[in-house]
């Protein structure tokens, strides 16, 4: 084993939902004696409004490297950051690498780490939708098979874990990094000045947010989401920040027709988004984040797939499945604004201090080794 006075750790962050859980982690860590926190951005998401502003406004320090990889297929961004990210490995020697959630960045990174005889730990382990199809699933999972230390915001994902033969001993529940933002930034949200800025009244409209390629790269999918929308936006605006990859998808004419009756908007900021979830009537999604955070604020959330791999939601919170089918989707509208969605409780050990718990497992088990 490696000798060092500090536990050398690499954090990697890719894309906007592992800012969020990144942020409230590097905090902590870099408070811990014998730890010596390193960020890696991968550059998955690049551009000012789906990095660099989440950054300023989650008081996230700057990268000491950020790769660069930008867009691509799976296959060439995957490759595209393990290339890159293993001369990171290559140069700095660390004794651990973190990686965050599901996307790209996470299990290329993580392939890169243990190859080169770090360990790996992983934030937000455990979560299974049970669909392969989806590309987040196969993440999930590849990244959790190869993980030394696994990391769970919610007790389905230590079941989960169990069932697929981990060792109990590797396995923590701690609680949910996204919600440690949410927590540390709401006030701060409270004064943001979006709702003037868009004309909303608190209240009084439905926010939308689409990015999941089975509904925004099938376009019968996406025809049948934005009906229902427009029947929504007859009775109250819908907001609805396109994600740069929807926002491909309508360009053309026969798409984006049907968004003309929606406030259609670029990708905002951290703590303008949370002020506008925090203050709608009610939020039409198809992203697992959103799930999260809708259940703390107690904001009913309509998910527009039939799975979750973050089946707490809608156990203990607001979140409910409804799929892509219009009158699916607006039946369950109906039943929102009429307040039969079912009151939130707070899903245990999501009360802000997730990070704070991962940082003291992490001096417990690993900085003593080094």
């Amino acid at each position: 084993m490696r000798v060092s006075k500090v536990l050398k750790l690499i954090c990697v962050a890719g894309a906007r939902p592992n800012f969020i859980k990144i942020a409230p982690l590097m905090a902590e860590l870099r408070r811990r004696p014998g730890i010596a926190p390193w960020l890696v951005h991968t550059g998955q998401h690049y551009d000012q409004r789906m990095s660099g502003l989440f950054f300023r406004q989650l008081g996230i320090p700057e990268p000491e490297v950020n790769l660069g990889v930008g867009s691509g297929s799976h296959a060439t961004q995957t490759a595209d950051i393990m290339t890159g990210f293993e001369q990171v490995m290559l140069e700095q020697k660390p004794d651990a690498v973190v990686v965050v959630g599901d996307v790209n960045s996470t299990i290329a990174c993580g392939l890169v780490a243990v190859k080169l005889g770090a360990k790996l730990l992983h934030v937000e382990a455990g979560l299974r939708s049970f669909d392969r199809t989806m590309p987040e699933e196969i993440n999930r999972i590849v990244t959790d098979s190869i993980s030394d230390l696994l990391f769970c915001s919610e007790e389905s994902g230590r079941r989960n874990l169990l069932r697929e033969g981990h060792r109990a001993e590797s396995i923590f529940l701690v609680g949910n990094v996204m919600i440690d933002s949410l927590q540390r930034h709401r006030q701060q949200a409270e004064s943001s000045e979006i709702l003037n800025a868009l004309g909303l009244s608190s209240g009084g409209y439905a926010l939308v947010t689409l990015h999941r390629p089975s509904n925004v790269d099938d376009p019968p999918t996406l025809r049948g989401i934005l009906s229902a929308l427009n029947r929504i936006s007859q009775e109250m605006p819908v907001v609805f920040p396109m994600h740069p990859r929807t926002q491909a998808r309508l360009q053309t004419p026969a798409l984006g027709a049907l968004v003309s009756g929606l406030q259609t908007t670029e990708p905002f900021g951290y703590l303008e988004f949370l002020k506008l979830m925090g203050s709608a009537r009610v939020v039409l999604t198809d992203s697992g984040g959103i799930q999260e955070e809708t259940t703390i604020l107690r904001i009913p959330c309509l998910t527009l797939r039939d799975n979750t791999e973050r089946p707490v939601t809608c156990e203990m919170g607001t979140n409910r499945l409804v799929g892509t089918a219009p009158d699916r989707i607006m039946a369950a509208y109906r039943e929102a604004i009429n307040g039969q969605s079912k009151h939130s409780q707070t899903p245990p050990l999501w009360d802000g201090r997730a990070a704070e718990r991962i940082a003291t497992i992490i001096q417990g088990r690993l900085v003593a080794e080094t």
